[in-house]
């Protein structure tokens, strides 16, 4: 497949994005818990709300429980129109909704399952943040009915959208290695 030069702000987008994912996966590392940002305006009146690390991780449940519809179309709709998409099971960086939902037609014929194992959410203001750890997904071979794991680390990057709702801007997983 050809890849198009993704436009000024798609890079830019993914370089914060990924800045944002080195960020998490140090914090990570050093077993930080959930860090929220002062939301004060001037007034030092609340100016909205912080998202709570269990709003958070609600998210993940609202993606997995559109895995288990089997229709990718809803589960792009979770994704902010120019996310990126480091999918476990493609080598193809996704970063329009058609690339994403292409990959989500083919990774749903595997009816996956996923469940955290590990989480560490990140509330970065109140309209940014991240979710990074360690997942598993039951899969099925859609030829064989052959059942399967894989374990893989993620990051989901969101971002509060004008309308009050969360989408992921950037999702990054990866098989866990060998070992």
């Amino acid at each position: 497949m050809t890849r198009r030069p993704a436009a000024p702000s798609i890079r830019k987008r993914v370089a914060v994005a990924t800045a944002v994912a080195v960020l998490a996966a140090g914090t990570f590392a050093v077993g930080a818990g959930v860090a929220g940002a002062d939301s004060r305006g001037a007034s030092g009146k609340t100016s909205a709300k912080t998202a709570t690390k269990a709003q958070v991780l609600g998210l993940f449940d609202q993606w997995n429980a559109a895995l288990q519809t089997g229709d990718p179309q809803k589960v792009a709709d979770l994704y902010a129109k120019d996310a990126v998409l480091l999918p476990t099971v493609s080598d193809n960086v996704r970063t329009d909704r058609a690339e994403i939902v292409d990959y989500f037609e083919h990774f749903l014929r595997k009816k996956p399952a996923g469940t955290k194992v590990e989480s560490v959410v990140n509330v970065l203001d109140r309209d940014t943040a991240i979710d990074t750890g360690v997942y598993e997904f039951a899969l099925t071979d859609h030829e064989t009915g052959a059942k399967s794991t894989v374990k893989a680390r993620y990051t989901y990057a969101y971002e509060k959208q004008p309308n009050g709702t969360w989408l992921i801007v950037n999702h990054h997983s990866s098989k866990m290695p060998e070992g």
